[in-house]
């Protein structure tokens, strides 16, 4: 008998088959790598049990003069500001009718549906709409029924949609024979912009597959509205600036208050050609101008997709260009259109459908310039960049690139994990997530099968390896913010289909919000001898775990030794044994040709750490 040391090769490795990366990682979920070794990932805990409606795609923090701390999170279907545990709704109005204009139907007895008649009122399903100085409609369905915000459920014509009635607690409302009323001639509705789209539909919007072929422009049809909702959001000082893509420019002033809305940007006094119809905006944090990535020239509503225009110094609304101040705009030369921007400490880069392209403050008279830095690459979505430092990481269709004064592709050992299962329909919905404090970005991204992220590939970018994972238990993700004001990563959750989502500290304690969750890593499969001639037999494992967060004995983790004989075999459970953090070995018989080993737990109040695993086994002949 004789101990032999296993120290495998630290990270994830799938560009190969199983057996021939025998030495290294093979398959892992929920696990890292520090300092080589894996250890489970930290748990998360919701930040407030309060929620919000729709799927979140950004997340902005930030601070104000007097140390007010915000979070604004952009949905598909609102715009909140976040202050305290309390999500305050700020989503911009639309539309405020003149009474009378709605009235109210309902559509049959022992029914909650209720038809509203307002003509051209240029809504969609999925909209909110507040209705006030209605009247009862003669039974259950009384004023103060329908005196209250909706959602739109269903948009029946141009002139009509639908609506659910609920209480004020949000139970449903039924409708009897009484209720033959029309609301009466003083309802006034007031409209919110008009919500987006949780999925990217194809050829619908602005980096859609016609865009730069033979037919630009010509198969679809663009508006914020149809596409999927994605938000940028910056503050102005202690104000908030946000964008749906491919929508207008808003305003959310906090000096008015959290009760306040946020506003068109064109309609704040002294605006001036403010653009109403933009892909990205940003503020530039040195020289204090309000950038638009593809927006509407002056004098026109439609979108240039290849246009950047920046305001004025220190004056979000003001963008006419004139002889005494410093806006302007530039067309990019290359490209079809502006897939997203991101902010370094010495430049913006820009990335088109083609290239890269570096946009620097360099002050008056020409205030910034443009330089193609990279070409043949693009960004695989608006929010796939992440910025560490001086260095810029980011995913395209098909691989990863850092930036540092110049693109260089970064090695990948699960590049074909990731990108021979991806659902390209919904690339627009990956997003980068630094974890600063493990020198770590996670990529989220779809699956063949799955319209919402369900996979991650994280990138440890001081020792340059890689893990892969699911968004099980619990760990669906669709938007972050790193621990740059907060103690903890805050990342955006969906809860399968609902509407009620919340907001999530992550490396926080050991949990999934409290209920276990399952992480391991599997190695590749190894052989007895190089040629992989002989059988092994496996007596004793001499386990080296630390367990953390907890000092309870009862702490377990499991190691299976599996095996098969032939590469193209599955792979069968030999045994399974239960580490604590008292074992200190266990025997086992286990006998293959090639051997796996798998560490497992699920649990909720403990972490652990891998080291270096040492089995006892021999020689056991070859059949």
């Amino acid at each position: 008998m004789a101990l032999s040391k296993f120290i495998f090769q630290p990270g994830i490795n799938k560009e190969g088959t199983n057996y021939s990366n025998e030495g290294g990682w093979f398959d892992a979920d929920k696990v890292r790598f520090r300092k080589g070794r894996p250890e489970r990932i930290g748990g998360w805990a919701k930040q407030t049990d309060n929620s919000y409606r729709g799927t979140a795609r950004k997340i902005h923090v930030y601070n104000t003069i007097e140390q007010d701390y915000y979070n604004v999170v952009g949905t598909h279907k609102k715009l909140y500001v976040q202050q305290g545990v309390t999500f305050h709704d700020v989503t911009p109005i639309r539309l405020t009718t003149s009474a009378g204009d709605a009235t109210f139907a309902k559509v049959e007895n022992d029914s909650s549906l209720i038809t509203v008649t307002e003509n051209g009122h240029g809504a969609t399903a999925g909209d909110s709409v507040t209705f006030s100085d209605a009247v009862s409609l003669g039974g259950n369905i009384v004023a103060a029924v329908l005196n209250q915000e909706y959602e739109i459920t269903r948009v029946l014509t141009d002139n009509t949609y639908q609506i659910n009635a609920k209480d004020t607690n949000g139970t449903e409302v039924l409708a009897n024979s009484s209720d033959s009323g029309n609301g009466g001639s003083s309802t006034v509705a007031v409209y919110q912009i008009n919500s987006g789209l949780d999925d990217y539909v194809k050829s619908t919007g602005w980096g859609a597959s016609t865009w730069g072929g033979p037919a630009w422009g010509s198969a679809t049809s663009l508006s914020y509205t149809n596409q999927l909702r994605l938000w940028s959001i910056d503050n102005f000082g202690n104000d908030t600036i946000a964008c749906p893509r491919g929508g207008p420019l808003y305003y959310w002033d906090e000096s008015s208050g959290l009760s306040t809305r946020a506003v068109a940007a064109s309609s704040r006094a002294g605006a001036s050609n403010t653009p109403t119809a933009v892909l990205q905006i940003m503020m530039s944090d040195i020289d204090r101008h309000v950038i638009a990535f593809g927006c509407n020239p002056i004098g026109s509503s439609t979108i240039d997709p290849l246009l950047v225009r920046f305001s004025d110094r220190e004056n979000a609304v003001d963008w006419t260009p004139t002889a005494t101040n410093s806006a302007g705009g530039v067309q990019l030369s290359s490209g079809s259109y502006i897939v997203g921007a991101i902010k370094t400490r010495q430049e913006i880069l820009i990335w088109t459908d083609v290239g890269i392209t570096s946009m620097r403050f360099v002050g008056a008279p020409f205030v910034f310039t443009f330089n193609e830095v990279a070409s043949g690459m693009s960004l695989i979505s608006p929010n796939a960049a992440v910025t560490i430092g001086n260095v810029v990481y980011f995913m395209d269709k098909g691989a990863f690139y850092a930036y540092a004064g110049a693109a260089q592709r970064i090695p990948c050992t699960v590049l074909d994990h990731v990108f021979s299962d991806f659902n390209d329909s919904q690339a627009f919905k990956v997003f980068g997530a630094p974890i600063p404090e493990h020198n770590e970005i996670i990529w989220f991204y779809p699956s063949a099968n799955s319209s919402e992220l369900d996979r991650y590939v994280i990138y440890n970018y001081l020792e340059k390896s890689w893990s892969i994972g699911t968004t099980s238990d619990g760990f669906t993700r669709t938007a972050w913010n790193p621990a740059y004001s907060e103690d903890f990563p805050l990342a955006a959750g969906k809860l399968d289909e609902t509407d009620n989502n919340y907001l999530y500290y992550h490396e926080f304690g050991h949990s999934a919000d409290g209920s276990n969750f399952t992480a391991f890593i599997e190695s590749a499969d190894f052989d007895l001898d190089p040629d992989g001639e002989n059988y092994m037999f496996i007596s004793k494992i001499i386990p080296d775990v630390e367990y953390r967060g907890s000092s309870d004995t009862g702490n377990t983790v499991s190691i299976t030794l599996k095996g098969r004989n032939y590469p193209l075999e599955s792979l069968t459970s030999l045994d399974t044994i239960s580490v604590t953090p008292n074992t200190t070995f266990v025997n086992t018989r286990a006998r293959s040709r090639q051997t796996a080993i798998r560490v497992e737990n699920n649990a909720d109040n403990f972490g652990w750490r891998l080291g270096d695993l040492r089995l006892d086994l021999k020689q056991d002949g070859k059949r």
